[in-house]
């Protein structure tokens, strides 16, 4: 990794990226990766980044995306600490009928689980190989300056950036997108938090997701690497929420058990709680001028669907492709053609995945009778059609739509 200051005060990039965080860190390999010098601006210290105590939340790894952390030297670093999804289990209540995808349909694992702080871990491994790439943490952005041929990025310690292109990669509640004024669409409120855990079981999970649509939202069973610990992310409504994190442990087990039943045997809660309001959100536009959007400060969606951070790494993907592209060509990064060329590749992709989660949450968390006969007899019909359910099995893994090619195991 790359720390080289060019004088005391001012530092030099092609490309900044705001934000280290799983989707912000993989741009900043990527693109070192392949030739573009970047430098990484995150307000908190690596250590704190990968403490355990800092995010309680797993990801599910669609195998495209896989192929895209592969690619850019991350996976190496990770490959011990993942799960394979070899089968996922679809159900709508406590209904016998469900949605079966099964892995040896296709002859391979359908993603991988790992857990939040293990996929930071490996992203600062591999940013600490890069020549190219320059990792300024704890830091934070006080000021940025805009104009047709630069940018000008202010440090709180005082240093300067000059870039040629600022990709916001701060998270929902982006800074740098409020800061170029550009607008966010919020969704319905879902009026839903997600609880999340790490549970202990006796029997093997053997590689199989659990999606179980409750009344009050999904309740997700995700198995983690070693075969006797699963990630829960757990939909309740805010209210229900708030009072289920307040429990005694011992209260809090006897609502779990209620939920997760006994299919693997006894249960034990080995991690702390964490809570995550749900809600969605859109940015107007990805880009302004010499300024791009990607992961969560442009698209915030509902995690019913695992997909939050697998759209992230379809927008890291498509970028690193249009600015290695335009390199190549012997043009400016920063450019508006640039950009507008991610934009319309990113935007259409990312509303139809936006629409699919907000309906099937707002199709599934409730409890009127009508739709839930509907809602099952639609899963079982689904699982008795092979093509059908094969085209979701690929939607599942990423291998759907118009991708980029580091997603399709291709040089860029």
């Amino acid at each position: 990794m790359n720390t080289t200051v060019l004088s005391d005060t001012t530092l030099k990039a092609d490309v900044v990226v705001v934000g280290g965080g799983l989707v912000g860190g993989t741009l900043a390999c990527a693109l070192a990766t392949h030739g573009i010098p970047v430098l990484c601006v995150d307000t908190e210290q690596p250590a704190t980044l990968t403490a355990p105590t800092q995010d309680g939340r797993c990801s599910a790894i669609a195998l495209a995306c896989q192929k895209v952390l592969d690619a850019v030297g991350i996976w190496k670093h990770m490959r011990e600490s993942v799960q394979p999804i070899l089968d996922i289990r679809v159900t709508d209540s406590n209904s016998p009928l469900h949605l079966h995808y099964d892995h040896r349909e296709i002859g391979s694992p359908m993603g991988y689980m790992a857990g939040n702080t293990v996929i930071r871990q490996a992203v600062l491994a591999r940013l600490k190989e890069l020549k190219l790439a320059t990792l300024a943490a704890p830091a934070r952005v006080v000021e940025t300056s805009r104009s047709i041929d630069t940018v000008l990025v202010k440090l709180d310690d005082g240093r300067v950036i000059r870039t040629s292109l600022l990709v916001a990669a701060d998270g929902r509640n982006s800074r740098i997108r409020d800061m170029a004024g550009i607008p966010v669409a919020q969704g319905l409120p879902y009026h839903q938090t997600g609880i999340v855990l790490t549970v202990r079981h006796e029997k093997h999970h053997r590689g199989i997701a659990h999606e179980r649509f409750l009344p009050a939202g999904p309740f997700a069973i995700l198995p983690l690497v070693g075969g006797y610990h699963s990630s829960l992310v757990w939909t309740e409504s805010s209210t229900t929420a708030k009072s289920l994190l307040a429990l005694t442990d011992d209260a809090f087990q006897e609502e779990l058990v209620q939920r997760f039943g006994t299919f693997l045997g006894k249960i034990d809660v080995v991690s702390p709680r964490f809570s995550y309001p749900l809600s969605l959100q859109h940015a107007l536009r990805y880009t302004d001028r010499r300024l791009v959007l990607v992961g969560d400060a442009a698209h915030g969606m509902h995690p019913v669907a695992g997909q939050g951070m697998n759209f992230g790494l379809r927008d890291v993907a498509a970028l690193v492709e249009e600015i290695v592209k335009a390199r190549r060509l012997g043009l400016d990064v920063g450019t508006g053609t640039v950009l507008e060329s991610y934009q319309r590749w990113r935007r259409f992709d990312n509303v139809l995945m936006l629409g699919m989660t907000d309906a099937l949450v707002r199709l599934f968390s409730n409890d009127n009778v009508p739709l839930r006969l509907a809602r099952t007899m639609g899963l079982a019909a689904v699982n008795q059609m092979p093509g059908l359910r094969r085209f979701f099995m690929r939607h599942a893994m990423g291998e759907v739509g118009d991708l980029p090619r580091l997603m399709r195991g291709l040089p860029v």
